[in-house]
């Protein structure tokens, strides 16, 4: 299986090396690295070239349709969407395809481990990982019993292209929880079940350490809870502001 990996990008030069150079570590290597820049002024584009990704210049910002550019282009039957600020273990494709060799599996994501430079942030990582799990069961519960759990861009999401391209991508409508959006579509389109599976990625404790504590996790509550009762997502991405 070849593997495509996707990474959307805004102004990721700091964040940006470090998941490359894991990426340029990876045995078995990706089919390709596919870099979807939503006009950077910074050198993120210049980062990714000089890894040798193939990039995809002056996107439309949101990260929704930045994704679904790179899926577009990409040529494998494997599609991986991850993070600038997320870094993947070295047997992450084997990892990958060894995961989507279940034919009942339609998505997957891993346990998003979220760290800095003072260490992990166990309690973010902690709840990160349960309301995988809580969110579903609670708020679309139907699709909870039938195979869904709600993954999130930091876990990295992995599935097929030709179960991605029959529910119709990601929705450039949701400015916000579009992952979770997919999740229910691949479920309720009948393509199999939603994983989380038991490895680990790393991901950056920056939006943590720029709101800080408190403020990080009852924003992540409030957006999950709105969206839970249906809030419209445009509004609730306001109370997600940018912190790059």
């Amino acid at each position: 299986m070849a593997v495509s990996i996707i990474i959307p990008t805004l102004n990721e030069a700091e964040a940006l090396p470090d998941t490359l150079a894991a990426l340029a570590h990876l045995s078995p290597p990706p089919f390709e690295v596919i870099v979807a820049d939503a006009a950077s002024d910074d050198s993120t584009v210049a980062l990714a070239r000089q890894s040798n990704a193939q990039v995809l210049p002056n996107l439309a910002k949101g990260r929704a349709g930045q994704m679904n550019a790179g899926a577009s282009t990409a040529s494998g039957d494997i599609l991986c969407f991850l993070h600038a600020d997320t870094v993947v273990p070295p047997d992450f494709v084997a990892q990958v395809e060894q995961i989507l060799s279940d034919p009942e599996t339609a998505l997957a994501g891993f346990i998003s481990i979220m760290r800095g430079p003072s260490g992990v942030r166990r309690v973010t990582t902690a709840h990160n990982f349960i309301k995988t799990w809580y969110a579903p069961l609670l708020f679309r519960p139907i699709s909870f019993f039938r195979g869904c759990r709600l993954l999130f861009g930091d876990q990295v999401m992995v599935c097929r292209r030709a179960d991605f391209e029959t529910i119709g991508g990601w929705d450039p409508e949701q400015a916000i929880m579009e992952e979770a959006d997919l999740c229910l579509r691949m479920v309720r389109g009948g393509r199999g079940r939603v994983r989380q599976v038991p490895r680990k990625v790393w991901s950056s404790d920056r939006r943590v350490a720029e709101w800080g504590f408190w403020r990080a996790n009852l924003t992540y509550l409030y957006v999950g809870l709105m969206w839970g009762f249906g809030a419209n997502p445009t509004r609730l991405a306001e109370h997600y502001e940018d912190v790059r």
